[in-house]
């Protein structure tokens, strides 16, 4: 179950009940407190495609102050995740995630309009695997 902030385990919230609803399709997942008043939400078992250097890696991703009206915008996974022949994806860095430290950061976006009520933290995080799919 999520851990770290009360109000993202309060499932009668709408940032609750989209919480849980991504743990039941990625598994155990936790949340933190973030700079600003945003949410760190931690899927440490995200499933890789074949083409990177490991079958899974942590991710992190930032919920912002005022979701779902803003829309969640890049991803982190740990530092050592590489492209299978070891070189980097393209648009990443190494950039600090607090309260996590350093991570690799993806500069990586929607591509399209966020819609709040079509749009949820599910549609995210398949932005984000569709960004593993892309092996760039």
């Amino acid at each position: 179950m999520c851990s770290a902030v009360a109000h993202s385990l309060d499932s009668t919230t709408p940032l609750g009940a989209e919480l849980a609803a991504l743990e039941e399709r990625f598994g155990p997942l936790s949340t933190q407190d973030g700079a600003g008043g945003v949410v760190v939400v931690t899927i440490p078992n995200f499933t890789l495609p074949a083409g990177w250097s490991k079958p899974t890696t942590k991710v992190h991703f930032v919920v912002p102050v005022g979701y779902p009206h803003a829309q969640p915008d890049c991803f982190h996974t740990e530092q050592d995740l590489r492209l299978a022949g070891g070189g980097m994806p393209q648009n990443t860095a190494m950039q600090d995630l607090m309260p996590l430290g350093t991570t690799l950061w993806f500069s990586w976006h929607l591509g399209r309009p966020w819609k709040p009520g079509r749009d949820t933290l599910i549609t995210w995080a398949a932005v984000i695997g569709n960004r593993f799919a892309s092996l760039t």
